[in-house]
């Protein structure tokens, strides 16, 4: 219920910090994040069948957030990027779960849908400290 209250004041600050104090890493997954999170504003099902059958529009989005992941994971000389893409393919295994088993319960799908979107944006903050730090102490 407070899910929409607490998550896009979340995402905008990391955002804007990954922005402002990351590198290019940071930056292209902060801005997947709010690409992908748009985007799932646009294709989710209405909220009277939402999660009752595959949500296929959401399985496209997070399978287009994962190759984005995945990309800057396969580019980066950190390791923060590679958890990101794990935890976003584990998100986007919950479609195959419901797609194998249609009895699962809606709450059941939604939540594995969404729970690694905050480890997530945690960790994209992180990275964008560690960044920002690293440069900070290379200019000193």
């Amino acid at each position: 219920m407070f899910g929409p209250y607490i998550f896009g004041p979340l995402l905008l600050a990391v955002c804007i910090y990954a922005w402002l104090r990351g590198g290019t890493d940071e930056r292209a997954v902060a801005t997947t994040c709010l690409v992908g999170t748009l985007a799932t504003i646009l294709v989710i099902s209405p909220l009277r069948q939402r999660y009752a059958g595959v949500e296929e529009g959401l399985l496209l989005v997070d399978l287009a957030v994962l190759a984005g992941f995945i990309t800057v994971a396969l580019r980066s000389s950190r390791f923060w990027p590679l958890w990101v893409a794990g935890l976003q393919l584990t998100t986007s295994l919950g479609h195959i779960l419901k797609g194998i088993d249609h009895g699962l319960m809606p709450r059941a799908y939604g939540a594995a849908l969404q729970f690694w979107s905050y480890p997530i944006l945690i960790i994209v903050a992180v990275g964008t400290y560690r960044s920002h730090r690293r440069l900070q102490r290379s200019l000193a």
